[in-house]
């Protein structure tokens, strides 16, 4: 197989032609738990890729034509209240979904500008590795601490500083109380095995971008 056209923090992606792409993480996890939530959430209308097969680690999905959100903002083609709103629009969606357990909502724990492609039939979430049933607002606390990071530069990314003026302005449009759930996300964040010790070690100072202390 070629070299991957795409790689994040798990696994990486091959191109199969123009329509197909192929999701392998290098772990060898199992991808269908996560191939059945993006169905689930596919079916009731979210804007999923559609996913052909699923086989252990890989999983064979459609191939979407557009920047991501992080690239087209990069760009200049996107502003970071622009940004914001999209983010905030698919959570908004995203937690009218109900969960399959019956108790709160689908959510995608890692939704972030890079997590967002921007297709010709809009905005279109991948990377559903995460997700599963769970409580709206720690979802939204989750992707407001994702950018603090960014914003105060433990995670090194060309949108820096700029990721700052997309959590506050998400943080005022987003429904709930996501602010309430910001320790437990804290503790959750700090567990995820992909995080380096000094990204660890920092997001107490994350937390405080995301709560407005400085």
């Amino acid at each position: 197989m070629d070299e991957p056209i795409a790689a994040g923090r798990e696994a990486d992606v091959f191109a199969l032609g123009a329509d197909r792409v192929l999701r392998r993480y290098r772990d060898g996890s199992d991808s269908s738990p996560e191939a059945a939530v993006m169905a689930y959430a596919r079916g009731l209308g979210y804007p999923v890729p559609q996913v052909y097969r699923v086989d252990g680690p890989e999983l064979e999905m459609e191939r979407l034509d557009g920047p991501t959100m992080a690239d087209a903002y990069l760009s200049g083609n996107l502003t970071s209240d622009e940004a914001a709103t999209i983010m905030a629009d698919l959570l908004r969606h995203l937690h009218s979904l109900p969960a399959r357990s019956g108790d709160g909502s689908i959510v995608h724990l890692d939704l972030h500008p890079d997590n967002v492609l921007l297709t010709a039939r809009g905005p279109v979430v991948i990377d559903w590795r995460n997700a599963g049933d769970g409580d709206p607002d720690f979802d939204t606390a989750l992707t407001a601490l994702i950018l603090a990071q960014v914003a105060i530069g433990s995670i090194d990314h060309d949108i820096g500083a700029d990721a700052g003026a997309m959590l506050d302005r998400l943080l005022a449009i987003v429904p709930g109380d996501p602010l309430g759930k910001l320790d437990e996300v804290v503790a959750f964040r700090a567990a995820q095995w992909t995080m380096s010790a000094e990204e660890v070690a920092a997001l107490p100072v994350a937390a405080a971008r995301v709560r407005g202390d400085f």
